[in-house]
């Protein structure tokens, strides 16, 4: 054998060699494939970085039950130091959000920084979170006839989700994961009788969660009467209407109009049918409106506490 065939017979065999290797390394191990699918289900459970989640696996040995668990109460630390920090800035930005019960509905306002931050799932989900914490303390009281109740902020903080931990770990967890000033601002809920009804209408209606309605602005309008067939309908149009015109006060059916600068309800022209006023238009569906409120996103209240 020359020194040149002697060459090429022992460069193959190293070759074969190292693409065993190789092999070995990267196309034979299960672990790898394994770790890279319990990143993933963490990454989408949680929506925390790779680098934060693949650092939590690293930190249990793939458990990703503790993992998960870390990762939020690491985010729930972060949310609260986040939230001391960020507690000056303005959060005028946000969401309104309905839910509609048996007699009864809840409508919440959460606030944020950017409309950016608005149209975020998490975001969103906190919207939700808080509207129904709200629906379940108000079943949880006993009560008759009509109640309205208002709530704000720090009140607000002192409610537990559904089955979850309190408003106030899931406000700092959801700052920790956005990075911005959010308020959870207020809230109302309200209830009736059977024979009473609530309509609900919001306004700038974004794709939010399921069983939510979410918006820019909201209104709830407590009323009488209507045909059965039409009453959630009548409803819509009239909560539509108290979020068009923003009326202050109720007024009376036989208030006299004083024009554009009307803002008792019921003598206000009619925001869909201008040829009557809200009064008539009720009048005409035989039905009559007991009370209202309407929230619009960053406004300025008298009430705020």
């Amino acid at each position: 054998m020359t020194l040149y065939s002697l060459f090429r017979s022992v460069r193959s065999e190293l070759g074969k060699v190292c693409f065993s290797q190789h092999r070995s390394i990267y196309t034979s191990s299960p672990s790898l494939g394994a770790d890279k699918a319990l990143l993933l289900k963490l990454r989408k459970s949680t929506g925390y970085t790779f680098i934060n989640c693949k650092k939590a696996l690293e930190k249990f040995n793939g458990d990703i039950t503790q993992a998960e668990s870390w990762l939020h109460e690491q985010a729930q630390k972060e949310g609260w130091s986040k939230a001391s920090k960020l507690e000056g800035r303005k959060a005028k930005e946000g969401l309104i959000g309905v839910v509609m019960g048996d007699n009864s509905a809840v409508m919440v306002e959460v606030n944020c920084e950017t409309d950016f931050v608005a149209r975020n799932e998490k975001f969103q989900q906190l919207v939700k979170d808080v509207a129904l914490s709200v629906m379940a303390h108000h079943k949880s009281q006993r009560h008759t006839g009509y109640i309205k109740s208002l709530v704000w902020s720090d009140d607000i903080a002192k409610l537990h989700m559904p089955e979850g931990p309190s408003l106030a770990d899931q406000l700092a967890l959801t700052i920790g994961r956005l990075g911005e000033n959010i308020g959870m601002r207020r809230a109302v809920s309200l209830g009736v009788p059977s024979d009473w009804q609530i309509g609900a209408y919001v306004h700038g209606s974004v794709p939010g969660q399921v069983g939510v309605e979410m918006g820019h602005y909201g209104a709830l309008v407590v009323f009488k009467g209507g045909s059965k067939e039409g009453m959630e309908t009548l409803g819509r149009k009239l909560g539509q209407h108290i979020v068009g015109e923003a009326p202050v006060t109720l007024g009376n059916m036989d208030d006299i109009p004083c024009g554009d600068s009307e803002t008792r309800l019921l003598p206000q022209s009619f925001l869909l049918d201008p040829n009557y006023t809200v009064g008539q238009y009720l009048t005409l569906h035989d039905a009559h409106v007991l009370d209202f409120i309407r929230f619009q996103r960053g406004e300025n209240t008298s009430q705020e506490k």
